[in-house]
This record gives C-alpha cells, structure tokens and sequence, in this order.
C-alpha cells in the first residue's frame, strides 16, 4: 500500500494551459482535461490547471500512465473536442469565421475561449462552394462541435451536420430572425431573407 501512495506522481504538479504539451502518447494516456493531437502523438492540455500523471494498476492491460490536468480553481465548463457549444460569432472572414463560446453542452464558460470555423467545417456538402459571408454573420448565435485545440488558442470548430449551424440570428432591421430552409432566416419585420448556415430545429 505504502509504494501506490508514493508512486503518486507527486512531482508532476506543475500548471499548464490549453494547448500545452504533457507528454507523448507512446509512454501516456490522455486522461481528464487531456487529448492527444492530431498528429496521433502529442498529448496536450485541453485546461489549464495542475499535470497529474498517474501510475496504471499493476493488472491493467495497457502499461501506461495516465497523464490528467485538474483545474486548479472553481471553473466554469471547458470546450472538449467532441463537446458541442453555443457561441457568438465575431467576425466573417473569406476563408473562416471566428466566435466567442459562451457554453459547453449546457452549462456556461466562465473564461474566454475563441472558436475558428474553417470554411471546410461549415457544412458536409459541396465544401468547396462555401461562402463565409452567406453562412455566418458577425452577432449570430451558434451551435458547434468542437473538433480540436486549433492554432493561436483558438478551438476549431465544425458546423457540419444538419443539427449545427446558426441558432439565432437578428435582421438588419434587428428582429430575430425566423428559418424558412435550410440556408436561409426571414426576418419576420420585412419579409426579407438572408443567406445564412441554418441548424435544423427539431
């Protein structure tokens, strides 16, 4: 009993930040607050908080440790690659749009984390077609799933599936605006209709 308390990788406890490298994947597991990067080998932070690294079970299979980050403070929700998010989207540029997240599935972020979506992320079909400007305007309100920890600590999101896209939008006239298709909103004022990436409202 008195070596697992040891073996508690008590000398690990350092603070990282989102996108910080913890470690590779071929001595890790990427447990809480931790996912491996797209290159199949880099484990990063996914929040920032203290590193624990964590012995395996003398029994399990798979002989590595688990490397976690726990947050060091009371915390609001995190963006997790694979969660989905509402976001307000700040600004549309040619080839991307970026947006502030304000929740994480249904509770709110307390920090400030930036999303990107990347013209292939909008939608699943014809991608090469995409036009930022008639998908997303700056203020929309949208629903997003978190793909990855991007570049610039900024999270890459994707608005790919018919339940993803803009969930709320105001007019130029500023009413909220009402979905009529699947690329278009109405206003409800002026009957006018602007291009917009649509979720699907059940």
């Amino acid at each position: 009993m008195s070596s697992m308390a040891a073996g508690g990788g008590e000398g690990e406890d350092e603070l990282v930040t989102p996108g910080e490298l913890l470690g590779d994947s071929s001595g890790l597991i990427a447990g809480t607050g931790a996912y491996v990067a797209p290159n199949g080998r880099s484990i990063r932070a996914s929040l920032a908080g203290i590193r624990r690294i964590t012995p395996p079970q003398s029994d399990a299979a798979d002989q590595r440790s688990t490397v976690e980050v726990v947050g060091h403070k009371a915390q609001g929700a995190v963006p997790q690659p694979g969660s989905v998010v509402i976001a307000r989207v700040t600004k549309v540029m040619a080839r991307m749009a970026s947006a502030d997240i304000m929740c994480v599935e249904s509770k709110a972020v307390r920090e400030k984390f930036t999303g990107i979506i990347r013209q292939q992320d909008v939608r699943a079909t014809e991608i090469d077609k995409v036009d930022m400007y008639l998908s997303f305007h700056p203020g929309d309100i949208i629903r997003a799933l978190v793909l990855s920890l991007g570049d610039a600590r900024a999270y890459y999101l994707s608005t790919a599936k018919n339940e993803l896209g803009v969930v709320s939008a105001q007019s130029i006239a500023g009413a909220t605006m009402v979905p009529i298709s699947w690329t278009e909103m109405q206003c409800p004022l002026t009957g006018q209709v602007e291009k917009r990436k649509v979720a699907k409202v059940d």
